[in-house]
Formats: structure tokens, C-alpha cells, sequence
């Protein structure tokens, strides 16, 4: 991965820590929506928000509806030219 990469994959993760309100150490990458239950649908809309702001996107609708992992998140990424690797 690119140091670009690396970077927004890591505020990636800090949007979910933060959206959460899980420990910093959690397994972001293996996160579903409703996998957890800090991971509602209320928590779902914030998250929405941190990553907007913390890597400079606009999600559309279809997108935040699609956004149902971290992984997923990063594909997200991609459609808006955010390298958050793979």
C-alpha cells in the first residue's frame, strides 16, 4: 500500500472507532452493520458523517444505503478516487 493509502485507511478506521464509540485496538476490518450493537442505524449516519469529513467525500444515498462493512467503506472509497488499500 501507498503512504497515501495507509493514511486515509487509518482515518477510516478512526471514523469507526470514533462513530462507534468502540476501543481504539477493536477490529475495525471485520466490521458489519448490525455485526455489533454499537453498530445501529443511528451510529450508521454518524459514521456517514465522520468519514465525509475525514476524507473530504460526498456519499450519495445508494452509497450510505450500500455502506454495510469497513470493506465495503473502502470500495465506497474508491468510486470517489479515496485509495484506502485493500
Amino acid at each position: 500500500m501507498s503512504e497515501t493509502s495507509v493514511g486515509n485507511r487509518q482515518l477510516l478506521k478512526s471514523a469507526f472507532v470514533q462513530a462507534l464509540g468502540i476501543p481504539p485496538d477493536s477490529d475495525v476490518e471485520g466490521l458489519t452493520y448490525q455485526g455489533i450493537p454499537q453498530w445501529d442505524s443511528m451510529a450508521h449516519m454518524i459514521l456517514v458523517q465522520e468519514i465525509e469529513s475525514a476524507l473530504n467525500v460526498m456519499f450519495t444515498t445508494d452509497q450510505v444505503i450500500g455502506m454495510s462493512s469497513f470493506e465495503k467503506a473502502v470500495e465506497i472509497l474508491k468510486q470517489h478516487d479515496v485509495d484506502a488499500g485493500t
